[in-house]
């Protein structure tokens, strides 16, 4: 929660919260939610409306009285951008406060040169993408950037990445405000398309909600429930690919055996196919790639498989089962009204989705699925600065809580003699 000082402050921060979170809304529905005097709402929003912070959106169809003026939020006024990084992409955007995407940036993620080069190529994403939106730097009120790994977004530190494995302990939030002036929030890529599926994918705004990313050498799962993103006391929860699926299974990159990213994971799913060509089976897949065995991946599996490649089919099948299995565990643990699949397995057609739900509602409790929904996700490689941005958004829009003078906070009593209950509001 934001802390301010002023109670002007407070109360405009208040009111562009409640217009954009309800508008287009009247200044007499704002009084009814905040309980804020009338005139300190019309003193307010004028500064606002000056600022080109809030619009007027028309008026409102009340059936007494003169009409209310609606106010709407200036989505133009201000941007955000939005970095996502994993061992495939590196991606940069500008959105507006929709969010609405003002320019996009992709390129592949170049490992070759280190760390530092690494670092230097998402910054350079970053600043091209705010160059080709043309917006000022004034006008940023924020940069997400999310990477695949484990995060700790309060201190803003990718701790460590199994797929970025020459990143560790990279103060990206600190990097990032100190090149942009600007301030940043950090986050792991599965939870930004999490937030990004929930909000503007097929998620439909489900309070309990399980995405799961299905990357070339990893599978995550982004879990919601009660509206909230769940982080674990290590910042670790949601590594879906290192459940154990199979006793005695492959070796996993983790150090164990038997995960289900080793067993069934799009790098696993690639080498199955290598196998089996090797031994001589055929396969259109080769086809699609030009007969260039060495362009073949997991995503090019899956698309034969779709065409009705035996061979292809066969091996989806395989992992079908086993991320079928593996769901029903997720299911059974959280109990969500809405399963989103990453997009990308989405190329192996209907017939996927039909196996894994299937197997999902045999396997799992008859409670937990009577009435969950398993959809493919809608949005792709740009869920992640999409969802980046949406965290900026949350926290910018943040109503706030008004910070609390020292001496409520401050005791002459040992720390463990504080009343309890200032404590807590204290760490608010």
């Amino acid at each position: 929660m934001k802390h301010v000082i002023r109670k002007n402050d407070r109360d405009r921060r208040v009111i562009e919260a409640i217009v954009r979170r309800f508008g287009p809304i009247s200044r007499v529905d704002i009084h009814e939610l905040t309980h804020l005097q009338l005139s300190e709402i019309s003193r307010l929003t004028r500064q606002l409306l000056a600022e080109g912070k809030l619009l007027e959106a028309g008026r409102a169809n009340n059936r007494m009285g003169r009409k209310q003026v609606l106010l709407a939020p200036n989505e133009k006024h201000a941007f955000v951008v939005g970095v996502g990084v994993d061992d495939e992409n590196v991606l940069a955007a500008v959105m507006d406060l929709h969010p609405t995407m003002k320019s996009y940036v992709s390129e592949q993620t170049c490992l070759k040169s280190g760390a530092s080069g690494l670092l230097s190529q998402v910054l350079a994403c970053a600043a091209k993408a705010i160059e080709q939106a043309g917006v000022r730097p004034e006008s940023l009120v924020g940069i997400g950037v999310a990477c695949s790994g484990l995060v700790n977004n309060r201190e803003g530190t990718l701790i460590l990445s199994s797929t970025l494995e020459l990143w560790k302990r990279v103060p990206l939030q600190e990097i990032f405000q100190r090149e942009f002036g600007v301030p940043t929030l950090v986050e792991n890529i599965t939870r930004a398309k999490t937030v990004a599926e929930r909000t503007l994918g097929a998620g439909a705004m489900a309070e309990d909600m399980i995405y799961v990313e299905y990357g070339r050498t990893g599978i995550g799962a982004g879990i919601v429930t009660s509206g909230k993103l769940v982080y674990g006391s290590g910042f670790a929860a949601g590594e879906f690919g290192h459940t154990h699926i199979l006793v005695g299974g492959p070796a996993c990159k983790c150090g164990s055996f038997g995960c289900l990213e080793a067993t069934a994971g799009a790098a696993a799913l690639e080498a199955k196919f290598r196998k089996a060509v090797a031994e001589g089976g055929r396969s259109q897949a080769l086809e699609l790639v030009d007969g260039d065995e060495s362009k073949i991946t997991g995503w090019t599996v899956l698309q034969a498989a779709q065409m009705g490649d035996k061979t292809c089919a066969a091996l989806v099948e395989h992992v079908g089962n086993y991320l079928g299995l593996g769901l029903a565990n997720l299911v059974n643990l959280f109990n969500p009204s809405t399963l989103v699949l990453d997009r990308r397995l989405s190329a192996a057609g209907s017939t996927l989705l039909e196996q894994i739900t299937k197997i999902v509602k045999r396997q799992a409790l008859s409670v937990s699925t009577r009435d969950l929904v398993i959809r493919f996700g809608k949005l792709g490689d740009e869920a992640s600065v999409l969802g980046a941005g949406s965290f900026v958004l949350e926290k910018h829009f943040e109503i706030p809580g008004l910070k609390l003078p020292r001496f409520m906070i401050e005791s002459e009593l040992p720390p463990r003699s504080r009343a309890p209950h200032l404590e807590r509001i204290a760490d608010c």
